[in-house]
């Protein structure tokens, strides 16, 4: 079975699609991966998720990618007498370290870390940004604060601080509990939420030691500062527009989307777009007009994946949504414009050997109109280099490491085969013919060009390029 687009859809599984036929029906609706949030699954349930999923994957014949998203520290005011307080502009209202439940001027905040932070003249979003406090004064156990824009607070209400560094790290006793349970389980790929610095991600890295990717969650203003340096020590990103949208002003998250999608394509990273994307189909069967252009928005920069979030856990039409942005997805990438506006953002090639093998098998492939590139890896490095050439032509990855195809699967135009390594180099052209014809992406007569490494086995060592007819029974010849 083989996908009509390139960029990779995520389904975020939850009470509407916990169930073995509905999960089948959303990876045939489009769904390559599958993603089961931490915040809301306990280790039984996902353990259960786990087995469905490798249930449907053996079913349908196909690597599909888990990525467990860590809830990462959640802030939360503490409780008022009333259970909810009504704060007005202009007001004086104190957070602090007393455990009294709180009133209309002040309230326990049970982070220590936060008050010992915090400066005159930062500011604190409650209730998802809206409400908005700006501090004028403070010390180590409380933050007096002016109420900017007021509103009804209730009990242990979220707490973001866009223009404060809390000295924690990124895992929670929670998170670790949780990650362990992960990769336990098997998950391809670790989500990590409200990362501040590149530490919280070596934290992680240490814990994981290769057995998951490491996804980096963009959410916090702290994260778009060191950006460069976030990227450079993870596997993968997510815009994550909903926090960020709370942390940062609204109208500057479009820009930012923009900004981080085309430094993961630089950098060859593969990059997902998050949140809201069709928002109103949770309780509609149809998205709006600007939902479908957001979507779209996202495959034409060359995004590897585009996001359900609650439209898939939570809404009433999980398989609609799916279907709904893989049909968005397939027409924007037969648009006219399309192939201009991938190919105008491509990055040049890194001084490598194995980069400039993925580019001159793009270039030889679109020169020579090529049925499909086919890349031997090991690791992953040869497919997600090749991902990020963003060729015309269809992307075969064979790998002989399941846990790698499906890790694969996130990358943008990969189509991952599990299969043996080539023997020689006869076999190499032989299976990639072979495996190229059977999953339709070339017929006889047709030309591939297959990308390898010799000693065979041997990951990070591609330098071979090889141009193959296939054959009338699938087999190749040079």
């Amino acid at each position: 079975m083989k996908r009509d687009r390139r960029v990779k859809i995520l389904a975020t599984l939850g009470p509407s699609s916990s169930e073995p036929h509905i999960i089948e029906k959303l990876f045939m609706a489009g769904a390559d991966v599958f993603r089961i949030n931490m915040s809301h699954t306990n280790h039984e349930q996902l353990n259960t998720l786990v087995e469905m999923i490798r249930g449907v994957e053996a079913k349908v014949g196909r690597p599909i990618a888990i990525l467990a998203d860590l809830q990462g520290p959640k802030l939360r005011v503490g409780t008022f007498e009333s259970d909810s307080v009504v704060l007005e502009n202009g007001a004086t209202f104190v957070l602090d370290s007393d455990t009294t439940p709180g009133n209309a001027s002040r309230v326990h905040l049970p982070h220590r870390e936060i008050l010992q932070a915090l400066e005159p003249d930062h500011r604190l979003l409650l209730d998802d940004g809206k409400i908005r406090l700006r501090v004028t004064a403070c010390d180590k156990t409380s933050a007096t604060t002016v109420v900017e824009v007021g509103g009804k607070l209730s009990n242990r209400k979220g707490v973001s601080v866009p223009d404060t560094e809390i000295p924690v790290g990124a895992l929670t006793p929670k998170d670790r509990k949780d990650l362990d349970a992960a990769l336990a389980a098997g998950a391809d790929w670790i989500a990590l939420s409200f990362i501040q610095r590149p530490d919280d991600l070596a934290e992680v890295r240490k814990v994981t030691r290769g057995k998951a990717g490491i996804l980096a969650k963009i959410e916090k203003p702290q994260a778009i500062e060191r950006l460069a340096e976030i990227i450079d020590l993870s596997d993968a990103l997510m815009v994550a527009r909903g926090d960020l949208g709370v942390e940062m002003p609204l109208e500057q998250v479009p820009g930012l989307q923009k900004q981080i999608v085309r430094a993961c394509r630089r950098a060859g990273k593969p990059v997902v777009v998050a949140t809201q994307m069709l928002e109103s189909m949770i309780t509609a069967p149809v998205p709006t007009r600007a939902e479908v252009s957001d979507v779209a928005t996202a495959v034409f920069e060359g995004a590897d994946a585009v996001m359900l979030s609650a439209e898939s856990a939570a809404g009433k039409f999980p398989i609609e949504a799916v279907e709904t942005m893989d049909r968005i997805a397939c027409q924007v990438e037969r648009d006219p414009t399309y192939r201009g506006i991938i190919q105008a953002q491509r990055p040049e090639p890194e001084p490598t050997g194995s980069d400039a093998i993925a580019a001159a098998a793009r270039q030889i492939a679109e020169t020579l109109n090529l049925a499909a590139v086919v890349c031997y890896t090991t690791s992953g490095a040869t497919g997600i280099r090749a991902s990020r050439e963003r060729p015309a032509v269809p992307v075969i990855v064979i790998s002989p490491v399941v846990s790698t195809a499906r890790r694969l699967s996130l990358a943008w135009g990969l189509h991952c085969v599990v299969s043996d390594d080539a023997r020689d180099e006869n076999d190499m052209v032989n299976r990639a013919c072979q495996i190229s014809y059977q999953e339709g992406l070339a017929r006889p007569g047709q030309r591939i060009i297959t990308t390898a490494g010799v000693p065979f086995g041997t990951p990070g060592s591609t330098n071979m390029l090889r141009i193959a007819f296939v054959g009338s029974d699938g087999l190749g010849s040079l």
